[in-house]
């Protein structure tokens, strides 16, 4: 080449980067610098997808379950437990040569004392319950009160309007809820208002995995004690109540105190910091198991490509950022002050965002976020952009023959706070406490009438919960976007296709509800 044509070429360059957001003009197709980034980009993404695995990423998780063990059987933010998973995340990309900080952050750390519910009268029985977080205590010892049914609505909203409390009394009782169609906080809050002392909010699906689980969001949301019990036993109470009165022993209580943790953020020493594209995993667990698949599994995949991307790429076009959260199990904490810290500058660089959680789940399927909302149930407006990185993803299975269905924008992961500040988002997911329809075990195999992850926020959630075949095909999803997006965004600019033939149909069990931070995580 001579010094003309060099020029030139640099010229181009330096065009691009001043103008990220649109196509280069060349002399030539063949030495476009889009056309260099496209395939350098192409080249990236199969030797990750070739050398990132599961079984790399299994010595993350073996890691991650030995901390737990040695931590008292947790990784919950706040803790011993997570302090040192973070540590080892710090440490490996440290030595891997990645820019790598703590973002350090205050939250309100949760743990539950007691949860017990009884029905007293007429026939004793016991209640699983499970407190919800941030909820309000009761006193030592509980309340005994009478119980109310909220009326179901045939919408799928009760307990979300005043209304809904109206040709009722609630005063000094503890109010039996339906799950679905607003957040946990506003049918506690609704309860309250109605004069009720306590609530039980029940689960709209047949979860399979105990009594609902889940989050008020804030403490400053919570008015009285609240609980989830599952759809089976709230159905029964419910069914007790139609016959006559029925009085209620209620216990929760649940240790709230100020801690910190820390978010730990990596990136890449090179690439245009105008152009950053950003990938995530929350770190942290429940208090109620080590947390090796949720969600463990989605940050050893997440660290495995990016060990193995520091080994096959020292200077990518685009910085590449990544992030493991804390406290996104006390109501997504973690990323929440990730993006509430950003300046406007900041944030406009950040070109997109790919979340993965959740991606080893034992009896799995392949689930990618929906950002065009062709399936209809989004509760969070996905920004545009989202819609080509779902059909980056898609097209990436599909030319591998892998099955896949859609999965909606809940604010259920650390996607949420990106989505609601514009930026583009998307990521994959192998299924949660939802049961597995006979159709979903048809196409991805497994068990139907079973959660997609058994051991889901509990106990079982351990190193044996994991499915090595579904980890793997989300490592190579993960190893795909990090090695196209390294290099180029020309896929974000070049419109979506006409809509390919609609996936095998989802059932209300193949996805969580519209609970916002009520959402079971």
């Amino acid at each position: 080449m001579n010094a003309s044509s060099r020029r030139a070429v640099a010229a181009l360059a330096a065009a691009a980067l001043a103008a990220p957001l649109l196509l280069a003009s060349a002399p030539s197709a063949a030495s476009s610098p889009g056309d260099r980034s496209a395939r350098d980009a192409a080249a990236l993404s199969r030797t990750l997808v070739r050398e990132a695995s599961a079984k790399d990423a299994l010595r993350h998780l073996r890691k991650f379950q030995a901390i737990a063990d040695a931590a008292g059987g947790d990784r919950v933010a706040g803790s011993p437990g997570y302090d040192a998973s973070a540590a080892y995340v710090h440490r490996k990309l440290r030595e891997a040569g990645y820019r790598v900080e703590y973002q350090r952050f205050d939250f309100v750390y949760t743990q539950t004392l007691e949860e017990k519910l009884s029905v007293v009268s007429p026939a004793p029985y016991d209640v699983a319950i499970s407190a919800l977080t941030y909820t309000r205590s009761t006193p030592v010892g509980g309340v005994r009160a009478r119980l109310a049914a909220v009326p179901v609505d045939e919408d799928g909203t009760t307990g979300c309007e005043p209304e809904d409390f109206a040709s009722g009394d609630y005063t000094g009782k503890v109010a039996l809820i339906k799950r679905g169609g607003c957040a946990f906080a506003v049918k506690q809050q609704r309860a309250a208002a109605a004069g009720a002392v306590g609530a039980l909010i029940y689960n709209n699906i047949d979860a399979g995995y105990g009594p609902l689980s889940g989050t008020l969001g804030e403490p400053d949301a919570a008015k009285i004690p609240t609980g989830g019990v599952s759809r089976t036993d709230g159905e029964r109470l419910a069914a007790d109540l139609a016959a006559g009165p029925v009085t209620v022993s209620f216990e929760i209580r649940q240790l709230q105190e100020n801690r910190s943790t820390s978010n730990v953020i990596a990136e890449t020493r090179g690439g245009s910091a105008a152009d950053t594209v950003m990938f995530g995993a929350s770190l942290d667990s429940v208090h109620a198991g080590p947390g090796i698949n949720d969600n463990g599994s989605g940050s050893a995949g997440l660290l495995d490509v990016a060990l193995k991307l520091a080994k096959q790429e020292r200077k990518p076009r685009n910085r590449v950022r990544f992030a493991w959260w804390s406290a996104a199990e006390s109501g997504l904490v973690g990323s929440h002050h990730y993006v509430g810290a950003l300046t406007p500058e900041e944030l406009r660089r950040i070109r997109l965002y790919l979340h993965f959680e959740l991606i080893a789940s034992r009896n799995g399927g392949m689930f990618v976020y929906d950002g065009d909302d062709s399936d209809g149930a989004n509760t969070q407006l996905a920004p545009a952009g989202s819609e080509l990185l779902e059909r980056d993803i898609t097209g990436f299975l599909d030319r591998r023959g892998r099955p896949h269905e859609g999965t909606p924008f809940v604010a259920r992961f650390d996607y949420g706070p990106f989505l609601d500040a514009g930026v583009p988002a998307g990521g994959t997911f192998a299924g949660g406490e939802a049961l597995k329809s006979p159709a979903q075990a048809a196409v991805f195999g497994g068990t139907a009438g079973v959660a997609f992850d058994p051991g889901y926020h509990g106990p079982g959630d351990t190193i044996r919960n994991i499915s090595l075949p579904r980890l793997d095909e989300n490592i190579d999803v993960i190893a795909h976007t990090v090695g196209t997006y390294a290099h180029d965004l020309g896929a974000l600019r070049r419109p979506a296709a006409a809509p390919a033939p609609a996936a095998p149909a989802r059932t209300d069990a193949a996805r969580p509800g519209p609970d916002g931070y009520g959402v079971t995580r």
